[in-house]
């Protein structure tokens, strides 16, 4: 996919250009320093800021909002952004939530923004039967015009079996794994995200192309930066993007 197109703005925050269409996932752009509350006592601080304003985006086709109920995924500018796009793509429960331009889409229900079909994908945030606790999160995959192959957006996931079932379902070009091996004091060694060793694992079954790790830096939840996800691949096996700077993948 020689017009892909991915700027990492920061946290799971991307810019994706692809076939002429802009999608804007899980925007964050408020300034780093403030801490926020996750529920049942759990909390992180931001430590990084938006590497790009949301000012100076242009124009944006398309929202996909892996969940709306976590500020890692969106913050208060990231909301006040969105009735700015012409729609917004997340989960059912999040759109029932959110309103106005947004659209639920259960995993493996698809959507099209200009010439990109878009598939939600199924996530679990936490361990098994945390989705009560946690909340309804999904992935996307993006098909452009006459492509066999997907664009995969993990979302915020654990590794379980509804992740692997993309393996089966799609040839992927591109996976932006979502990673940081996110955990809190309160629920001890519970991982609410993949580690490098989870994603290399999935990798093995994916075989993609490229694959872009985000939604590992920028947070006091992480507990696995760059070095620690480097660790678990062969060496040259991820493509790291710098913030702030578009990338052809």
């Amino acid at each position: 996919m020689n017009d892909l197109r991915i700027t990492h703005i920061g946290g799971p925050t991307t810019l994706i250009e692809l076939a002429g269409v802009r999608l804007l996932t899980d925007p964050t752009f408020d300034e780093p320093g403030r801490r926020y509350s996750f529920g049942l006592g759990t909390s992180s601080v931001k430590t990084a800021g938006p590497a790009v304003a949301a000012g100076e985006l242009g124009p944006i086709d398309a929202v996909l909002l892996t969940h709306d109920h976590h500020g890692d995924n969106l913050d208060v500018a990231g909301r006040a952004l969105l009735p700015s796009v012409p729609v917004v793509l997340t989960t059912v429960s999040g759109a029932r939530r959110l309103g106005g331009n947004a659209t639920g889409l259960a995993p493996w229900r698809s959507a099209r923004v200009g010439e990109i079909e878009v598939t939600a994908t199924p996530a679990r945030h936490g361990p098994p039967l945390s989705r009560p606790i946690v909340g309804e999160a999904i992935g996307f995959a993006l098909r452009p015009p006459g492509s066999t192959s997907v664009i995969w957006i993990s979302g915020d996931t654990v590794l379980f079996g509804g992740v692997r079932q993309v393996a089966s379902r799609f040839t992927v070009d591109t996976a932006i794994l979502h990673l940081g091996d996110v955990r809190f004091g309160l629920t001890g060694p519970v991982n609410y995200t993949m580690n490098g060793r989870d994603a290399a694992r999935l990798v093995e079954s994916l075989r993609p192309r490229k694959v872009v790790p985000v939604h590992y830096e920028g947070w006091s939840h992480f507990h696995e930066g760059r070095a620690g996800v480097e660790a678990a691949f062969p060496p040259g096996t991820l493509t790291w993007l710098t913030p702030g700077v578009p990338t052809t993948v």
